[in-house]
């Protein structure tokens, strides 16, 4: 295609050359993120369809930024839904003898039940930031092009999300 031409996210040639040359990378992001190529593949496939059914709201500039965050998204909406499945297994079997005191299993549950708890309650950005950096290991500059923004603003987001954390990990003793 010609400099000249214009792309444009709801043309069918145009949305196909795109899937063609993300598919494969966004798949491999979202089975990094669930270690599940079938959920990866899934998800990649509605991240397209979303794509599709809003093109006219989606310039072409912005489509891969539009891509990675509905398939993030969804992802991490299907690991909340993992985490709570998880949560009733494990309520549900019992308990295993540890060599640690009573009182040292319960202060580490606690603090674990208040680390969550200061972690969910992030905002959603610093949330996002500090999950995909802490936990999931990934670079900053890498967070920064996932999410459409600036490598100085995913390290806002994490100081901010760290402020955060320490003040409430701080109450806890």
């Amino acid at each position: 295609m010609s400099k000249k031409e214009i792309y444009n996210t709801c043309s069918e040639n145009h949305f196909s050359l795109f899937f063609k040359s993300h598919e494969r990378a966004l798949r491999n992001f979202l089975y990094y993120k669930f270690g599940n190529e079938e959920q990866a593949y899934d998800t990649a496939q509605e991240a397209f369809i979303k794509l599709w059914q809003n093109c006219s709201s989606v310039p072409w500039e912005k489509a891969k930024s539009y891509l990675y965050t509905v398939a993030f998204n969804k992802s991490l909406k299907v690991v909340a839904h993992q985490k709570v499945v998880l949560n009733y297994v494990q309520q549900s079997q019992p308990v295993i003898a540890t060599n640690e005191s009573p009182e040292f299993v319960l202060e580490e549950e606690q603090f674990r039940q208040k680390l969550l708890k200061a972690i969910d309650d992030l905002n959603e950005t610093q949330k996002v930031a500090f999950l995909m950096h802490r936990i999931d290991k990934i670079p900053q500059k890498e967070i920064a092009a996932t999410l459409g923004i600036s490598v100085k603003a995913v390290e806002k987001r994490l100081h901010l999300a760290m402020l955060a954390l320490k003040k409430n990990i701080e109450n806890f003793r």
